[in-house]
Order: C-alpha cells, then structure tokens, then sequence
C-alpha cells in the first residue's frame, strides 16, 4: 500500500483508487486539490460566526464587503503565495456567504458556478446587460469549474455593489457583492472556484430584516455539507 505522504509528494491523484489518497475528491486522474491547498474566501467575518478557526489564518480570507475589496485582496494573497512558494499556490478557491434569492427558498445553502456582473450595464452603447465593455475575456457569464461540489446545483451568481431589495437589480438565481469579481480573479490566475451561498432573504423588501435575523445559521450548513467532505 503507498503511503499517503508518498501520494501527497507525487502531486497529482492517479485514479486508481489508492486507500490514503490525499485529494479533494478521491480517485480522479489528475486531481491536484488537497486540503493545504484550499483556500476559503468570506467577505465577513460576522458571516462565519467564529467557526472557521481551524483554517485561520492561512486557509481563509476575509475581503471585506463588494467587488474591489473582493478583487485587491484575492489577488494580494494568490500573487504573493505564489511568488513566495511554489507548492503553497491554491489548487482551490472556495468562496462562502449569504446572499438573496426571489428562486431559491430562504435558509438554504446553494452552490454557484457561474457568474454575471448584474450592475455592468452599458446597454446604451449597445451592450448586453451584464458584458463589459470592448473586453474578449470572460464571457458575459463567467462559469468556472471545480471537481469539489458536493451539492451539484450549479446556480447562476449575479453580483453587484448594491443589496438588492427590489426587481430593479435582481439578475440571476442569486444575488451578492463579491462573488463575481472572486470569480474572474481566479479565471485570470487559472485556478478552479466554486461558490457556496446560504440564502437569507428574498432580495426584496425585507431582506435586511431577514438577512440579520438568518445570518447565522448559514456556516453550520457549510460546515455540515462543504468542509465535512474536505475533512474526511
């Protein structure tokens, strides 16, 4: 039997169903994920209730609130682990928060694959809703891929920097502030990104009422259903 620091040295997973493989999920040819290589992305630190202290400091990040926070501190850490030391580049971004639906019930934690800019609107000139202007890449809708999704829904994310509390900015099955932007940083630097949502209001008229009455609970979800698989 080969010893799982000897799979975790080869680097990469070589499907064949070894008992101590090391990776994120088991027994896929090629897969480069380990646990030492995820990196968890939150705006806030109110929105995982202290319960993430066994991947602080390293493993998680807090970006504060809407896209160019989101984008400057990604991007800060991923350049600067990459550049310090090869083998401590991210294989993984995991990005968890609440967020709004008018499609999904509330309290229910949802997983996100692809991506829109919902407050991009140069439609005057001509555009789509959503595209960025005289850009090539990433398309309108950003998908971005990950082996690791327990869930499987694959929602579509629309960000923007503003919390929707009517239709007027609603676009896509659910709405945040960060997602989006964590996204096309990861696309840029080619690394798989995968969001999970635990949906706390309806984007409506109510939904700062709701979003600071179910808050909370989302992490113990995400801990239930997302870290649970990465830790066993």
């Amino acid at each position: 039997m080969l010893s799982r620091q000897f799979l975790v040295d080869r680097g990469y997973c070589c499907g064949h169903g070894c008992l101590m493989c090391p990776y994120i999920p088991k027994h896929i040819k090629g897969n480069t994920v380990m646990r030492k290589n995820i990196l968890i992305v939150c705006a806030l630190e109110i929105e995982t209730q202290g319960q993430l202290e066994d991947w602080d400091p390293h493993d998680i990040l807090y970006t504060g609130v809407g896209k160019v926070n989101a984008t400057y501190e990604l991007t800060k850490r991923l350049s600067t682990e990459g550049s310090i030391n090869h083998d401590s580049r991210k294989t993984l971004v995991i990005n968890y928060g609440t967020a709004g639906s008018r499609k999904i019930k509330k309290k229910t934690l949802v997983d996100c694959t692809k991506f829109v800019q919902r407050d991009m609107d140069v439609t005057g000139l001509g555009f789509m809703r959503g595209e960025t202007p005289f850009e090539k890449k990433p398309p309108l809708m950003l998908e971005s891929k990950s082996d690791f999704n327990p869930i499987g829904r694959n929602a579509t994310c629309g960000t923007g920097d503003c919390f929707v509390e009517d239709k007027s900015q609603y676009y896509g099955e659910v709405v945040d502030m960060e997602a989006y932007a964590l996204a096309k940083v990861c696309y840029n630097y080619d690394i798989p990104f995968i969001s999970f949502k635990y949906i706390t209001d309806g984007a409506d008229e109510q939904a700062h009422e709701d979003w600071e009455k179910n808050l909370a609970d989302g992490i113990q979800e995400f801990q239930e259903k997302i870290l649970s698989q990465i830790t066993t």
